[in-house]
């Protein structure tokens, strides 16, 4: 009992997925700490302040509903989608891109899956294309 969680536990999958969550959770700070910090106050500045709470509340049989604070969750997902995709994903695939043109790697292109050519290739043949495998000897006209 004991091996088999052992070797559970000695997978790489487990122990990259344990790497990427305390990443992930030390980066959060850097991102959140960019919204926080640097965003929100420069939206605060156009738009007056850079929380909607009390944007839109509507009280409804004594109970209070804060589509505000929806909104402000959506803002700052967006604010540190935003974030982590200009900052960090962007700059770091333009990065990779400029190191494999100096490196003299190629991009590969990535293999069509099967399941595509096949059905592809089953379209054509059905709208009667003379340029798809199978279709000669058909026609698209009446039968005479």
């Amino acid at each position: 009992m004991l091996s088999g969680f052992k070797e559970f536990i000695m997978k790489g999958n487990v122990m990259d997925l344990a790497v990427a969550v305390i990443i992930g959770a030390a980066f959060s700070k850097i991102v959140n700490a960019l919204v926080e910090s640097v965003l929100m106050p420069a939206i605060s500045a156009v738009v007056g302040s850079p929380n909607f709470d009390t944007f839109a509340v509507v009280t409804l049989r004594g109970n209070e509903l804060k589509f505000g604070v929806l909104l402000t969750a959506v803002v700052n997902f967006l604010l540190i989608a935003a974030a982590v995709y200009f900052c960090i994903v962007l700059p770091m695939n333009k990065m990779i891109e400029r190191r494999n043109r100096r490196m003299g790697i190629e991009p590969t292109a990535e293999p069509a899956d099967p399941n595509t050519v096949l059905l592809t290739e089953i379209r054509d043949a059905l709208a009667g294309n003379p340029a798809a495998p199978g279709a000669e000897g058909r026609h698209s006209g009446p039968a005479v």
